[in-house]
């Protein structure tokens, strides 16, 4: 969730909405509180500072009580009955929406669901309602009063359940492996890390909610996603340190940059939001697909990513093109130092959803129960409809942006101490576990030793093996297919390598020093012909 700090300020008003009482044709005019704003009376908790560019976020402006003709309804399709607290929901797809579009007749213009004429401005700002947070847990693992467990929960004994010990072996893995690798940072070990840490129940929950068949577009922070999938320790460790095993990237990327095909988790790239229209388009293709129907993909971004312009083409194409995709927004309350407060005046990324026409939830992101069950139902919305959902999920990034960064440089270390004890997902998670008897202390020693034990092993392990052959840095550069050759301008410059080798090698003491880290140590460019460029 945000920082309190950054709520705005309360505001209650009604509004009005109109209908026809069914049967009787008379107008019923049925007043709701809206709220836009977080009671002037609740203290914050966690964030009570501003940053210099601090500004507070303006008051959102409700929309206006529109008196519409009785013309109107007779002209309209019935509007869907909404409960009171709850959302407006336009119900059906892109076709169906496209469709009732086509129908809309004069003089109302197309391209908006339901409206009508109005001699008065109405403007507005905001959704009509305030955008609740789905949540099953609160924060000591209490079940929500009205919220119901996943069907995985209901066994007699957790580890009976086949995902539910998984997600949690998984994400009490994570903050170990984190451990490790950004320590191994600090001592020069590897070049670079990104943790996880604050998001475990966001990325191991919706990770829990895909099937095997399903794609995945990650961003920086998805390791916990791709461990519980099925990706290995080795591999991971194998990825930070760039050695002969780094089957995704070859060593030729930085640490974190992961890829797996075969499970289905796309190689993540540098640039951000670029993952985005990717996942579009693969969605896209999946919809067109007879062979991959029923498979879904789950593009993950940040906050900060948002912000991007690809967001923005991302969703337009999906909601236009349809196929079916999971939006999933880690809301961490920070891109790198910016907080949110400096990125966005709306009603966080969620509100951006009904923009576009998707299906549309918010969730609490330190709640996996929550964000397994809202995944789950996001899947099955994406694959019937064959159509983009968005979810965002509420949680704080406890660790620093990466290991380039100091977040101290703008958030109190007392801040992130206090979200690290208040509302950690990994405690919220055992606590729920511990109450219903399925967990207990001698059993988490057992396991965090194993953990340990293990992610030890596997560092070890990648620490000592080779890097790949020197000439992999000039492979799949181009897309070269059988029979066609490699493009000059490659074999030059692998030849230039080759003959820099040949002279220096042996007798420069870093180069020499450094070959020997490689297989081959280099004499696989050092065979070329050719005089280089």
């Amino acid at each position: 969730m945000p920082s309190p700090c950054l709520r705005p300020t309360a505001v209650t008003t009604k509004y009005a909405l109109s209908r026809r009482s069914a049967g009787t044709g008379a107008i019923i005019i049925a007043y709701r509180s809206l709220i836009t704003g977080p009671p002037p009376n609740i203290t914050p908790t966690h964030h009570t500072h501003t940053t210099p560019t601090s500004t507070p976020l303006p008051q959102p402006v409700p929309l206006p009580t529109f008196s519409p003709p009785l013309s109107a309804f007779a002209q309209a399709p019935p509007q869907p009955h909404t409960q009171d607290g709850k959302p407006l929901y336009v119900p059906g797809g892109q076709a169906e929406r496209a469709a009732r579009a086509g129908r809309m007749s004069s003089p109302l213009r197309r391209g908006s669901h339901e409206s009508w004429w109005s001699g008065s401005m109405g403007w507005f700002n905001a959704v009509a309602k305030t955008i609740p947070t789905y949540r099953v847990l609160d924060e000591e693992g209490h079940l929500v009063k009205g919220a119901e467990l996943p069907e995985l929960c209901y066994a007699e004994r957790w580890y009976s359940c086949f995902r539910l010990p998984s997600r949690y072996r998984t994400m009490t893995l994570i903050p170990i492996v984190d451990n490790v690798l950004y320590q191994s940072q600090r001592q020069g070990r590897i070049s670079f890390y990104m943790q996880c840490a604050g998001e475990e129940a966001a990325t191991v929950g919706s990770s829990a909610a895909m099937l095997p068949g399903d794609e995945m577009f990650g961003q920086y922070r998805e390791q916990a996603a791709l461990l519980h999938r099925g990706f290995t320790l080795d591999a991971l460790m194998s990825q930070c340190f760039g050695n002969v095993e780094d089957k995704g990237t070859k060593g030729r990327m930085m640490p974190v940059h992961y890829s797996s095909p075969e499970l289905g988790f796309h190689t993540i790239t540098s640039p951000l939001a670029t993952q985005m229209p990717q996942a579009a388009g693969a969605a896209y293709a999946l919809k067109l697909d007879e062979d991959r129907q029923g498979d879904c993909v789950i593009c993950y971004f940040g906050d900060g990513a948002a912000s991007e312009g690809d967001f923005h083409a991302a969703l337009g194409m999906n909601s236009v093109l349809g196929g079916p995709c999971i939006w999933f927004c880690r809301n961490n309350g920070f891109a790198i130092s910016t907080p949110i407060i400096d990125q966005y005046a709306g009603d966080g990324i969620a509100s951006r959803g009904p923009a576009y026409g998707l299906d549309t939830i918010r969730v609490d992101g330190n709640d996996t129960l929550a964000v397994l069950s809202a995944v789950r139902e996001a899947r099955r919305r994406a694959v019937s409809g064959k159509k983009g959902v968005l979810v965002e999920a509420m949680t704080y990034r406890v660790g620093h942006h990466s290991t380039s960064d100091d977040s101290s440089m703008y958030r109190r270390v007392e801040e992130v101490k206090e979200w690290s004890v208040v509302d950690n997902p990994i405690h919220r998670f055992r606590a729920f576990l511990v109450s219903k008897k399925w967990w207990s202390e001698p059993e988490e020693k057992t396991l965090l030793a194993k953990h340990k034990a293990e992610v030890m092993r596997s560092f070890g392990r990648a620490e000592k093996l080779p890097k790949p052959k020197l000439g992999e840095m000039f492979n799949d550069v181009w897309g070269v297919g059988k029979g066609e050759e490699v493009p000059a301008v490659i074999m030059e410059q692998r030849a230039e390598l080759g003959r820099l080798l040949k002279k220096y090698g042996d007798v420069w003491e870093p180069w020499r020093r450094e070959r020997k880290r490689f297989v081959e140590e280099g004499e696989d460019v050092m065979d070329c012909d050719g005089r280089g460029s």
